[in-house]
């Protein structure tokens, strides 16, 4: 060992931000993720048989993904080694495994292999896992903040457990806070600081559940301060975090979750959430055509009769969209978002096109009636073409006592809201004076 390794040791721990110093050096120190971590789950299971796998860990930035792994590793007595997808090939990868079936074979060691971001491995690098992930010589830990099941090889994922970690809670966050307050050996222990409640509470609300975010705030705002003992006011909370990057990736697990949410939040009739994912997506990038094209559809899908005017708002605002353009046309979504959540909810008319096309594939091929059929053609007289039909508009209600399918099968079941209430009654109307022909 160098004569100088105690102190580039500690000038390394000098120098490394509060959040890598922070980092849990036991279980019992790691907060959240108690869905899979929690006395009796899966995870904490798995730790305790010390038949740990392959695992893929899957969330968003500073939920614990990289110190979970290193915390397994010291939990099960295994070597720890780590690759960076972005960064690493194949090269490294097969030095690493090739040391860990060394290792194994001459010393009975196992080798945990975090590799973080393992969504950025190609699909011969993913592959190229497989054998020895199946065999034991490495406990694979992947680490990805997009979902796995749609960016890592389906034969990876079905070798793996996938644990989804959530972002930390507010009380989490502030437990954290003052954690690193407390402790002198590796936090802020050596100085002395108020946290005010209102700054704390600040900074794990605007976290978004990031313990490192959190800890990087409470850190530059107690260095930046010349004055001891240090007043950690809301002010100074605010000035320490920078304007927060919004979590959202277009192409990713985020864009297609909070379209969901804001389809949801319109057709459960929520005008406030509904705004709120719009904001989201908005500031997140989002292409307002796309978020005008799932309006239009979701005026016929979730509304459709029970209030007509919504598909024309609809695509009124896809065209304000088109012909405004960003930051002008937030407007026009705005007001289409909230229309639609407080209008009257109808799926009758999805559900009659669905319907229709289950037995146009399944059932029988209904001919078209002879009376229906286009008779504006040379021979078609002769074939009884169009022999019989009836004009509606000669009947005095502009309804023709006649058939017009064949058989008897309703798809259309107006709801009774909004104006498809009407259109119901005026319905049953129609079908009893349709049906009445055959008498």
């Amino acid at each position: 060992m160098s004569l100088f390794a105690a102190a580039e040791a500690e000038n390394r721990r000098l120098a490394q931000p509060l959040a890598v110093r922070m980092r849990p050096r036991s279980l019992e120190e790691f907060s959240g993720q108690q869905h899979f971590l929690g006395e009796g789950k899966l995870l904490r299971r798995l730790i305790q048989a010390n038949r740990l796998t392959a695992l893929l860990f899957y969330g968003p930035p500073g939920t614990g993904k990289t110190t979970l792994a290193h915390l397994l590793a010291t939990e099960t007595r295994c070597r720890f080694r780590q690759l960076n997808a972005v960064t690493s090939g194949v090269k490294d990868l097969r030095e690493v495994i090739d040391a860990a079936r060394d290792a194994l074979l001459a010393e009975g060691s196992r080798t945990l292999l975090f590799i973080d971001e393992i969504h950025r491995f190609n699909k011969a690098q993913q592959d190229a896992l497989l054998p020895d992930v199946e065999d034991g010589t490495v406990v694979l830990v992947g680490a990805t903040t997009s979902n796995p099941f749609f960016t890592v090889n389906s034969a990876l994922v079905s070798r793996s457990r996938v644990f989804e970690f959530e972002p930390l809670g507010v009380p989490e966050i502030k437990d954290l806070l003052a954690r690193a307050l407390r402790d002198s050996d590796r936090g802020l222990g050596a100085k002395t600081v108020n946290l005010h409640d209102d700054a704390a509470q600040f900074l794990a609300t605007t976290s978004d559940g990031d313990a490192r975010q959190a800890l990087s705030a409470l850190e530059i705002g107690v260095l930046s301060t010349d004055t001891e003992p240090v007043e950690f006011t809301l002010e100074l909370a605010a000035e320490s975090v920078q304007r927060k990057a919004v979590q959202y990736d277009r192409d990713g697990d985020t864009h297609y979750d909070s379209i969901s949410a804001l389809i949801k939040s319109i057709r459960g009739s929520d005008p406030d959430a509904g705004i709120y994912w719009l904001a989201r997506m908005l500031e997140g990038g989002e292409d307002v055509r796309f978020l005008a094209r799932r309006l239009v559809i979701l005026a016929s899908e979730d509304i459709g009769n029970a209030d007509p005017q919504s598909l024309p708002l609809a695509v009124a605002t896809m065209q304000a969209c088109e012909f405004v353009g960003l930051p002008e046309c937030q407007l026009n979504l705005a007001q289409a978002v909230t229309y639609l959540a407080c209008a009257p909810k109808s799926n009758a008319s999805t559900l009659a096109i669905g319907a229709a096309r289950h037995d146009v594939r399944e059932g029988r091929t209904i001919p078209v009636p002879m009376h229906l059929r286009d008779k504006h053609y040379a021979g078609a007289q002769r074939l009884g073409h169009g022999e019989g039909y009836q004009y509606a508009h000669d009947a005095e209600d502009g309804v023709a006592r006649q058939e017009y399918l064949g058989v008897k099968r309703e798809y259309y079941i107006p709801v009774p809201r909004g104006y498809e209430a009407e259109l119901g009654e005026r319905l049953a109307h129609i079908r009893s004076k349709l049906r009445s022909q055959s008498d």
